[in-house]
């Protein structure tokens, strides 16, 4: 991604470093170069003229020109008034309390808002969540089809409606988002070839529908500078929250990413760089930066071997738990998993007769912190291998957890029931799919909460965690 104006730029820092010492038109000389490059890189105009005279000023103090090393300190101004221009600091995704949270996606047709829906899916579901897909675009032919296909690729379901309103649609599905327990929802809408009141009024409507907590505007990095003035455009009709930048790989100048941030204020908060659902990064200011300037990005590779191992790791997991094998520490996952899910409270208020259980004071929130004071008082060992816990463990457990053995041994009773029902579960999951073969994994699928470590159980599965935790 911006190839070209990396080369660019890493020519004229080579020429300066060969000077030794610098003078005021070397800095002229290098910055008129700079202007060009960035021009080229199809940065708008009024940002380049900006950016330039900001570096140009500095790049000139005595502190520069006097130093020792004057082309370092040239290469370090550009890298902080490049990290400026693209942010400064990084403008993170943030989840709300509300369940579900609703993140609505905009764009002009063609800039990649439906591969971007599904992406953000994956990305979500990677950080164990629970997302449903919205496909709220009901004029691009095929564009349903296409989010159903991206979906069934990476595991999220999608809701479709009627195919006819996006706003009954988009209203539909937070609501099947609601029954089913996803925490998230992502609605694809509509897009046109160009700005036009029908879209902005259509967008206006989702909006008031549906409340959302996010507007992302998805941007095609191809379209160049021409992408501030749509992005303007939708930032005066509809608002939004950030920008994704699509097509980074597609376009060696990519200069709407310089671009956005300086002339509208909006942050880019990811930017996508090839097909695959794995492919949406978050956007971090500086280390782009430091990539135009051919610095690298250590921090990025480091993360992304973190990822792919942790994806090993989860794989494995999977495979024990569907062996039956759950240890405290997916006991605990569970749990943890359940407050992400707005707790017991919020699961039992949508079972039936849970609004009566709640009303009646049944329902103990503090049970699940004493569960987790239990099992975090147990070694490692201890907790990959519960049948280690014998009596004096259980009472080296209850003194540190400040409780009783009882209640230690009640905790257990309720790990075993719980691991003996997954298995159950896991098992009849198993034979419904043998059964039904191939066509059954393109049929309809039972529709499961979607917790990690929870296989695909439903809401009865569900209750009787519940009332095995003493709820």
């Amino acid at each position: 991604m911006l190839e070209n104006l990396s080369e660019r730029l890493q020519g004229i820092f080579s020429g300066l470093r060969s000077k030794g010492r610098l003078t005021e038109d070397d800095i002229n000389a290098a910055m008129r170069e700079i202007r060009l490059a960035l021009l080229e890189a199809d940065v708008n105009f009024k940002v380049v003229k900006n950016f330039v005279a900001r570096t140009k000023e500095r790049c000139l103090s005595a502190d520069v020109l006097d130093s020792l090393t004057p082309a370092q300190n040239v290469v370090k101004i550009v890298l902080d008034e490049l990290t400026e221009l693209l942010g400064r600091t990084d403008s993170r995704l943030v989840l709300s309390s509300r369940i579900p949270n609703v993140i609505m996606l905009v764009g002009l047709q063609g800039s990649g808002k439906t591969t971007a829906a599904a992406k953000l899916a994956y990305r979500l579901k990677q950080e164990n969540h629970s997302p449903l897909l919205i496909a709220g675009d009901v004029y691009r032919p095929a564009a349903a089809d296409q989010l159903q296909t991206l979906g069934d690729e990476i595991g999220v379901r999608v809701y479709r409606g009627d195919g006819r309103d996006p706003v009954a649609i988009a209203r539909e599905g937070i609501q099947d988002a609601i029954d089913n327990l996803r925490d998230v929802v992502i609605i694809d809408t509509a897009g046109r070839l160009h700005v036009d009141a029908d879209m902005m009024e259509e967008a206006q409507a989702i909006k008031d529908a549906t409340h959302p907590d996010q507007i992302l505007m998805v941007v095609d990095a191809m379209t160049g500078q021409d992408v501030v003035n749509v992005v303007e455009a939708f930032a005066e009709s509809v608002d939004f929250d950030g920008v994704i930048m699509s097509k980074m790989d597609g376009d060696a100048r990519g200069g709407g990413a310089l671009s956005i941030r300086e002339v509208t204020g909006k942050p880019i908060k990811f930017i996508s760089s090839g097909e695959k659902p794995d492919s949406l990064e978050v956007f971090h200011p500086d280390r782009m930066a430091k990539r135009i300037l051919g610095m690298g990005d250590v921090v990025s590779l480091i993360e992304n071997a973190v990822r792919v191992q942790q994806a090993e790791e989860e794989e494995l997991e999977a495979e024990r738990m569907m062996r039956g094998q759950l240890t405290l520490d997916d006991f605990l996952m569970m749990n943890k998993q359940v407050r992400k899910m707005g707790g017991v409270s919020k699961l039992i208020s949508a079972l039936p007769g849970g609004d009566k259980a709640l009303g009646s004071g049944q329902v103990d929130e503090g049970a699940l912190d004493a569960m987790e004071v239990i099992i975090n008082s147990m070694t490692k060992a201890e907790r990959a291998k519960p049948e280690l816990l014998n009596g004096s463990r259980r009472a080296r457990i209850a003194k540190g957890a400040g409780v009783t053995v009882t209640d230690v041994n009640q905790m257990m009773k309720k790990f075993n029931e719980t691991k003996k029902m997954v298995k159950q579960a896991t098992a009849g999951m198993e034979q419904q799919a043998s059964r039904k073969g191939k066509k059954g994994k393109k049929g309809k699928r039972r529709r499961g909460l979607g917790i990690p470590g929870m296989g695909g159980m439903s809401m009865s599965d569900l209750k009787k965690i519940q009332d095995m935790m003493g709820q």
